[in-house]
């Protein structure tokens, strides 16, 4: 198992270097695999397309379970946020430029940065999934998870745009602290 981790990772590792060196579209899956040593079959084995490698997300899963695991008398909304800041806290920040440099490879490049919304939608529908479990309506449930995703994805996309000193951590709190803030604070009134 360990052996299959670390085959994993030296591969994402060496599409990144290589994407990052000479863009992504010049890069190969040959390419990819000889710079970690092993064949295109292996590459395969552990990512169905080159694009899989940039959006490899182990998360989603753990996201899910987190969102179901609040209170179910919470709003959806507060639900999913609570669930997110719950998995945000559990992953260690990044402590390199390799988070940063995906993001950047992914928003500046039209297919990828498509990519960002169909892998939100995965993990839309999972948590959506988990809600309508614990009694939360279909439509209620996918709007939670929408906007919640949406304010990640923009804070994500930001931190790697336009580095300020702030962790990633801290600006994903933001953005979720943001959604918290919805139901007046910052509201003007006529």
């Amino acid at each position: 198992m360990r052996k299959a981790a670390a085959t994993r990772a030296l591969l994402q590792e060496q599409a990144m270097a290589l994407f990052v060196q000479q863009g992504f579209d010049e890069t190969t899956v040959a390419q990819i695999a000889e710079a970690a040593g092993v064949s295109q079959m292996t590459f395969f084995r552990y990512f169905p397309t080159k694009d899989a490698v940039v959006f490899d997300d182990p998360y989603d899963p753990v996201i899910a379970d987190l969102v179901a695991a609040q209170d179910a008398g919470l709003p959806a909304l507060e639900r999913v946020r609570l669930g997110l800041l719950a998995a945000w806290s559990s992953v260690p920040d990044p402590v390199d430029g390799a988070v940063r440099d995906r993001i950047r490879l992914i928003a500046g490049h039209t297919r990828l940065a498509a990519g960002i919304w169909e892998n939100n939608r995965r993990t839309e529908d999972l948590i959506v999934e988990a809600l309508t479990g614990t009694g939360v309506g279909r439509i209620e449930a996918r709007v939670a998870a929408g906007a919640c995703l949406g304010g990640l994805t923009a804070a994500l996309l930001d931190w790697a745009s336009a580095p300020d000193g702030h962790e990633l951590r801290d600006r994903m709190n933001t953005a979720l602290d943001l959604l918290g803030d919805s139901g007046g604070r910052g509201r003007r009134t006529r």
